[in-house]
């Protein structure tokens, strides 16, 4: 009986897997000082067709928006918009100077190494939603490098958060 329902989770684990059309790398949060009402969430997101990101939520806020910064007549400014078209196959970075996730009315302080847990909401042409669960890892203000050097000196890679 065990090895049967150990089959039939490995076998519902792999289609889960193949199914998905969207994946989520590099995602990073900005850690946030005590007191901070809000924050920035970024990402890189490929989807294998034509979709676009309807809505992100995560439990560290009670209010996340799609917002999009963009110079006009010399002027930044920063919107909440609807969606973010994903080009089937391209990359669309979430990043502070461009398309990018609010996370406003924070629950507390989000400290350096902090991991933030986001879902994603996204549509494909044809209507059907999939869901992402996102680990994103908090990253201090004072930029946010690529690498680091551990304690010993020697150069170490940021855990960049996974997608499950």
């Amino acid at each position: 009986m065990k090895p049967v329902k150990y089959l039939m989770l490995s076998l519902l684990g792999m289609s889960l897997h193949v199914s998905a059309q969207t994946t989520v790398d590099d995602a990073w949060v900005r850690a946030t000082v005590p007191g901070q009402p809000s924050s920035g969430a970024f990402m890189r997101i490929t989807s294998t067709t034509d979709s676009k990101l309807l809505s992100v939520t995560s439990p560290v806020a009670k209010n996340v928006q799609i917002h999009q910064m963009k110079m006009e007549n010399d002027v930044m400014s920063m919107a909440p918009v609807q969606a973010v078209t994903l080009p089937a196959g391209k990359t669309v970075a979430l990043q502070p100077e461009g398309y990018h996730v609010m996370l406003i009315d924070l629950n507390g302080q989000i400290k350096e190494g902090d991991t933030v847990p986001l879902t994603l909401t996204v549509e494909d042409a044809t209507g059907t939603k999939e869901t992402l669960d996102v680990q994103a890892t908090a990253r201090s203000l004072n930029g946010m490098p690529m690498h680091h050097k551990d304690k010993h000196g020697n150069d170490a890679m940021h855990d960049h958060g996974a997608m499950h």
